[in-house]
């Protein structure tokens, strides 16, 4: 009995001290940015149409991959899964985070009518390529003022400079065309712009920049090396 007294009486001397206050730690809380969210939530644009994010984050993972290459660091996107009547094209400056131009363009005639839905790489298939292209040298053809592009993604439109496509001018290209004929004229494969703005499209982009022709195809999609993350 005594050492059961005496053990209970030390309890209760040491349970007399002030215990630590010791306070479970909170986990670290983990925020991540997304950089292509960010740019694309912050594109100014003056006519207010933005290219749909998707086909943004297409062209920016290629932009990315490409840009320490290029000699301008502006981004063209032309998105061939909408109408000719819509204004697919732009022209871009993701590190201002602004759409310097934004307009209609044609595809090739054997594309489609109003939707291009079929594309191609051979030489007078008179159809659209897909992928990213290199702009280049300017020159003074048929079709006045234009742009040489060279493709860069093989088997899809490495044989762009074989095939002439090249961004030029073309009446047909013009939404006043568009509004009589509910399309646009097709060309024999390039991405024609209106006449009155291909001076200075072609002036923004010329020499050392990326375009990017998005399209709703699904072998190009699953293979091609520039848009997987």
């Amino acid at each position: 009995m005594l050492y059961q007294t005496l053990a209970i009486t030390f309890l209760l001397f040491i349970g007399s001290f002030p215990q630590p206050n010791i306070k479970a730690e909170k986990p670290a809380i983990i925020t991540s940015i997304d950089p292509i969210s960010t740019i694309y939530n912050g594109l100014q644009s003056s006519t207010g149409v933005l290219p749909s994010k998707e086909v943004f984050t297409l062209a920016f993972q290629g932009w990315t991959k490409m840009k320490e290459d290029l000699k301008s660091k502006v981004l063209t996107v032309i998105d061939f899964s909408l109408p000719s009547t819509a204004k697919r094209m732009w022209i871009i400056d993701p590190e201002k985070g602004e759409i310097l131009l934004n307009s209609v363009v044609s595809h090739g005639r054997n594309s489609g009518e109003l939707m291009a839905i079929s594309f191609s790489n051979q030489p007078e298939s008179y159809k659209s390529s897909l992928g990213f292209y290199k702009t280049a040298e300017t020159y003074s053809g048929k079709h006045g003022y234009s742009l040489r592009l060279d493709g860069l993604e093989k088997g899809f439109n490495d044989q762009a400079r074989n095939r002439a496509i090249v961004i030029h001018g073309a009446d047909y290209a013009r939404e006043e065309f568009a509004k009589s004929v509910g399309r646009l004229g097709r060309s024999l494969g390039c991405p024609a712009l209106p006449s009155e703005l291909s001076d200075q499209a072609i002036d923004l982009i010329k020499e050392g920049s990326l375009l990017f022709i998005y399209g709703q195809d699904e072998n190009y999609l699953n293979k091609s090396s520039l848009i997987q993350a």
